[in-house]
């Protein structure tokens, strides 16, 4: 049996946010708690990332933005837009949570697979953060896994409930990355952006319908692109119960399509590195349960 690589730093929980805040900033620390608890981790499969510099994400965003943020004087509106107040918290939470999903992807590629307990900043765009995501994680670890030479062409296959409009966007600056998203159509952004490939389901779809769709389109842009590495967006934001999701995907439905993604790559013998990507309740035990499915799906195959 394979130790499967996890990836996890302490800062990602530490950010005080107002009271009835949106964002589960706790849910991290849960996640991680409840994979130990349950015999689904042990703490010699965690590995700790080291804090990316200003320098390293500015392969991928403006200097005046990343240099702004860092400081703290971006604009109010700008600030508004991301959805966090500012804090030193919130940049070491930030700089640490994108270089997480970069050794995500340089373990998968050593390994086969690794998972981040966090990750999927998929709003994040070249010189703007949006819906909670500062800097691109998924492109950025792109960028560094191509940049390394031991992949030609990286797959961001986001199936997280919200279309990964920046990495849309983003993806298209930089040669070697395809970006795809499934996501619902009714859901944010309002403003969609064109990704490689998108996949548009709309409100309220199930899981039979939801993984048709997954399996059909993971099995096309395998076919078509050939990649050498898969970047999974996992988000669970999907789920029926979910506070900011319009789908209707069961708990079995997740993993389902956690253990289809997965075996997928297995099969083809393509890394995958998977970041947990959003899910919203107030409920941290439903919310570890929800992410939790797509440790149980990579333990039944490694």
């Amino acid at each position: 049996m394979t130790l499967i690589p996890l990836v996890y730093h302490a800062s990602y929980s530490k950010l005080a946010l107002p009271p009835h805040h949106r964002f589960p900033t706790t849910k991290y620390a849960h996640l991680r708690q409840y994979l130990l608890d349950n015999q689904l981790a042990t703490p010699a499969q965690f590995h700790t990332p080291t804090a990316m510099t200003a320098q390293d994400v500015m392969q991928v965003h403006q200097r005046e933005y990343v240099e702004q943020f860092i400081a703290g004087t971006l604009p109010t509106a700008a600030l508004r837009r991301i959805g966090f107040p500012w804090s030193d918290a919130l940049v070491e939470r930030t700089l640490h949570s994108v270089a997480g999903t970069t050794l995500t992807a340089s373990l998968a590629i050593n390994q086969g697979i690794a998972l981040h307990l966090t990750g999927g900043y998929h709003h994040a765009h070249y010189d703007f953060g949006s819906g909670y995501c500062i800097f691109n994680d998924l492109i950025l670890a792109a960028k560094n896994a191509i940049a390394s030479q031991q992949v030609h062409k990286v797959l961001i296959f986001d199936c997280d409930v919200h279309q990964g409009d920046g990495s849309a966007t983003l993806s298209q600056r930089h040669q070697g990355i395809i970006s795809c998203s499934i996501h619902c159509k009714e859901n944010f952004p309002s403003r969609k952006q064109h990704s490689h490939h998108d996949i548009e389901l709309t409100k309220g779809s199930d899981d039979n319908l939801y993984l048709e769709t997954v399996e059909q389109t993971l099995a096309l842009l395998i076919r078509i692109h050939q990649p050498d590495l898969i970047l999974y967006d996992a988000g669970v934001d999907i789920h029926q119960n979910d506070d900011l999701g319009l789908l209707n995907i069961s708990q079995e439905g997740l993993f389902r399509r956690d253990l289809t993604v997965l075996s997928m790559a297995k099969s083809e013998n393509i890394p995958i590195a998977a970041v947990i990507g959003g899910g919203y309740s107030r409920d941290a035990l439903q919310l570890s349960q929800r992410h939790s499915q797509l440790f149980i799906a990579a333990n039944h195959l490694w």
